[in-house]
């Protein structure tokens, strides 16, 4: 008992600096283990957390943990809302790494910064987990985040109807999980009722909007790896490529140059993660900047089959020769016009060939 009552004064003393030595330790962890969204070790990874906070929340609203005290580590109410916060730090830890590799940073920021921002404020909101409007709205967003990458592994399918599902699917869920909790502490409940409700749905318009205006990461999709290369030659399974080196110089520049012998043709390159069964095709869109409207023009649409299962992404490419000079990209895109991937380059017309290094993928 002396011991177990010294680690609880301890931890009470030095709460903030391990919840955030848990909180770093646990992102990084979950970087080093959570690879694909469709191994069964990852969505079991999720389900554990999704649990955990199920129970706890349930806990932390019984009428005998609400005599305690949050701030008291003495107090079984002390460790309900801790482990509480632990519970959501872990699993939006998860979902920062699992959507962050299916982005494209420079489309989906939006999304990726809020998903950033709720994980750091996890970290500072502790006195508003006693409250159970704010648990169940991110008991809400976190089912939902499941769903959106769960249900199309399910389903073999992507687009919007599915993403329509994987709200519902979300509502009925926490819908579930209410009525539970409706059955251990109704009074509690009855006065969080409309709080509640309008949270959800708050929460169920705003992904909505940011997935319907290409703000959300294509998830399950991603880019594992992407080019634009002088010429591809298939060896085998592999495939041998050149292009050239522009050093740590250039590595910050958006949109680097690519010397361009006019009439040869120049390859993009991508290698789409897609979960096992799920085939489908992607677009590589070619565009170019034209320089007087600031506006980008679309050259040419190109599908792509994308067959599911490979670690390292189904690989395909697109070309095209005769490239004017100045800035180009290409989106790599679903056939729905999510962004999965962009290439960017400022073409740069040349009479020879630069000097160029050959790689395989």
């Amino acid at each position: 008992m002396f011991l177990i009552s010294s680690l609880q004064k301890f931890y009470g003393r030095f709460e903030h600096r391990i919840s955030s030595l848990f909180l770093v330790g646990g992102f990084i962890f979950d970087a080093f283990t959570l690879k694909r969204v469709d191994a069964l070790w990852e969505n079991l990874w999720i389900i554990a957390y999704l649990i955990l906070i199920g129970i706890f929340i349930i806990l932390t609203h019984t009428k005998h943990s609400e005599e305690g005290d949050e701030r008291d580590p003495s107090k079984a109410h002390f460790w309900y809302v801790n482990i509480l916060q632990f519970a959501f730090g872990g699993i939006f830890s998860a979902y920062l790494i699992l959507y962050f590799r299916s982005a494209d940073i420079m489309v989906a920021w939006p999304f990726i910064a809020l998903l950033a921002l709720i994980f750091i404020a996890n970290e500072f909101l502790k006195k508003h987990y006693v409250r159970l409007s704010f648990q169940i709205s991110l008991f809400f967003l976190s089912i939902y985040w499941f769903a959106i990458f769960l249900v199309p592994v399910l389903l073999h399918k992507i687009g919007s109807w599915v993403f329509i599902l994987s709200g519902v699917v979300s509502l009925i869920a926490i819908r579930i999980f209410i009525k539970i909790l409706f059955y251990f502490n109704k009074d509690k409940f009855d006065k969080s009722k409309r709080l509640v409700f309008f949270l959800i749905l708050s929460v169920l318009l705003l992904v909505n909007f940011l997935y319907f205006n290409n703000l959300i990461p294509p998830i399950p999709l991603s880019l594992k790896d992407a080019g634009v290369y002088h010429s591809m030659q298939r060896e085998n399974e592999n495939y041998k490529v050149t292009y050239e080196d522009h050093g740590w110089g250039n590595y910050f520049n958006p949109y680097p140059d690519f010397k361009h012998v006019v009439g040869k043709s120049v390859y993009a390159f991508s290698a789409i993660f897609s979960p096992k069964n799920l085939n489908i095709s992607i677009v590589h869109e070619w565009q170019h900047l034209n320089e007087v409207s600031e506006e980008w023009k679309t050259e040419r649409l190109v599908n792509l089959p994308v067959i599911g299962g490979r670690d390292g992404g189904f690989r395909t490419y697109s070309t095209r020769s005769d490239l004017a000079p100045g800035r180009w990209r290409v989106n790599i895109k679903t056939e729905s016009g999510q962004i999965i991937g962009r290439l960017r380059f400022n073409v740069i017309l040349v009479d020879f060939d630069p000097i160029l290094k050959t790689i395989i993928k």
